[in-house]
């Protein structure tokens, strides 16, 4: 008998699930519905500051595969449907259309990848024309459309992470005077707040009035409804536009109705299949679930599309009869602010803290290039090695051209467990044109190594 699977969510996650298991098994064998309630599918959610800035073309060229390609390839692909609820007792799901109508499909197999939702506090106004989040190829849109407004020219971008950051860059590419609003201290909280400062720096550099340590308490509208200013406890931002890029949430709300079981952070929880906990034929991946923390151990919740089609493969490879799993991750994440790179993987202190890792940190300044090459870029790098046993715990750079991209090095010593004494004598590549001779990752683990052996003698 065909059996169907039917998937909710059509970017990442879901549809390199359909793809994978139609790949496996043919039409035949297997019906594939997938539901979509937005208009786009397999689209590139991380691009949209590089178009909403200019940089890149959108939004067909953020999309990695049309809805076309998919029915072609015997995948019903319904656009502008989105699913209201999820019946586990009968193997069914209940679906409305743009126009109202709605349907109940049943299903031998389901994949929930419904991804995430920008955070949006209840704040006044914070619902008001002008006041844009930004995670899917509609939200730029509408940003743009935004822009195109007569007489903007000021942005107010609510956080400070890489969202934040990122619209912040797209704004200034548009010709606006840029405010962000960071309620802590620096921006980036996802590094250590001494290397946030150096993103700080690096904003207010290029013209960014960052405004931290204060939260939004409103978002003050004119009289004509739309967003005007921003408010916080001691003063008021003038606004054409608001940017909300306070990070996102899962989207589990449906999920959740169904009695799916939700970790810490709000997230599905799956086995390393990716099979939803206590179910047989539900699966789950992307920016809806949780996942684990190679280094520190916990889960926790992590929105990014290298995850989200790694687990809808494993997803179609295992409902395709094969066998895979998904082994967690190790938090690296890279970003930039024009030319400055930001990079991080592993744990920062406060994570290393919580997770009760006692440690010892280095950091150094190098460039990226030999220092006597043309357009050697300053780098700066922080490494935080385990006490006692030198095992690398986490590391973060900002820099120049060439500054981002190392944190592969670090990431791949986190998953192999590797002491900072290892990363030493790494056999890393060397040219004046793109290292000095001790590259920057090496020179941070060397003094670190010494951290580590100054720890272990104190004691």
């Amino acid at each position: 008998m065909t059996e169907r699977l039917v998937v909710i969510g059509g970017d990442a996650a879901g549809m390199s699930a359909a793809s994978q298991a139609r790949r496996r098994r043919p039409a035949e064998d297997l019906e594939i519905v997938a539901f979509e309630r937005g208009h786009h599918t397999s689209y590139s959610s991380c691009g949209i500051p590089y178009w909403v800035g200019g940089t890149v073309d959108g939004p067909g060229a953020l999309v990695a595969r049309t809805a076309a390609e998919h029915r072609d390839r015997a995948i019903d692909l319904r656009l502008g449907t989105e699913v209201t609820a999820i019946d586990v007792e009968r193997g069914r799901v209940r679906s409305r259309d743009t126009d109202g109508r709605e349907e109940w499909t049943g299903y031998d197999q389901l994949v929930i990848a419904t991804g995430a939702v920008p955070v949006r506090p209840p704040l006044p106004g914070i619902d008001a024309p002008g006041v844009f989040g930004v995670q899917t190829l509609d939200d730029g849109e509408a940003v743009l459309r935004g822009l195109d407004r007569t007489g903007v020219r000021r942005a107010v971008v609510v956080g400070g992470g890489y969202i934040g950051v990122e619209m912040a860059e797209a704004m200034l590419r548009r010709g606006l005077e840029v405010t962000l609003i960071e309620r802590n201290d620096q921006p980036m909280t996802t590094l250590d707040p001494d290397m946030g400062r150096l993103v700080r720096t690096a904003l207010e550099g290029l013209g960014v009035l960052v405004v931290s340590g204060t939260p939004v308490r409103e978002v003050l509208t004119g009289d004509d409804g739309r967003a005007r200013a921003v408010a916080t406890d001691d003063a008021e931002h003038p606004a054409d536009l608001v940017v909300l890029g306070l990070g996102v949430r899962p989207q589990t709300g449906l999920a959740a109705t169904a009695g799916f079981p939700l970790g810490a952070h709000g997230g599905l929880l799956t086995d390393r299949a990716m099979r939803v906990l206590g179910t047989e034929r539900v699966w789950a991946g992307g920016d809806c679930v949780e996942v684990l923390n190679l280094v520190s151990g916990a889960f926790q919740h992590i929105a990014l599309g290298t995850h989200a089609n790694k687990h809808g493969r494993i997803i179609g490879t295992n409902i395709g009869g094969g066998y895979a799993t998904f082994p967690g991750v190790v938090g690296t994440a890279v970003s930039k602010v024009c030319d400055v790179e930001i990079a991080r993987t592993g744990l920062k202190e406060s994570q290393a803290r919580a997770a009760g890792l006692r440690y010892v940190t280095a950091v150094i300044e190098s460039t990226s290039r030999a220092g006597y090459y043309p357009d050697a870029d300053p780098m700066t790098v922080k490494m935080l090695a385990e006490r006692r046993t030198g095992r690398l715990l986490g590391l973060q750079i900002v820099g120049g051209e060439g500054a981002a991209k190392r944190v592969d090095v670090g990431a791949v010593a986190l998953t192999a467990g590797m002491t900072v004494e290892q990363i030493v004598g790494l056999d890393l590549g060397y040219a004046p044109p793109f290292s000095p001779v001790w590259d920057p990752v090496l020179v941070a683990a060397r003094k670190a190594a010494d951290a580590v052996a100054a720890d272990i003698a104190a004691r």
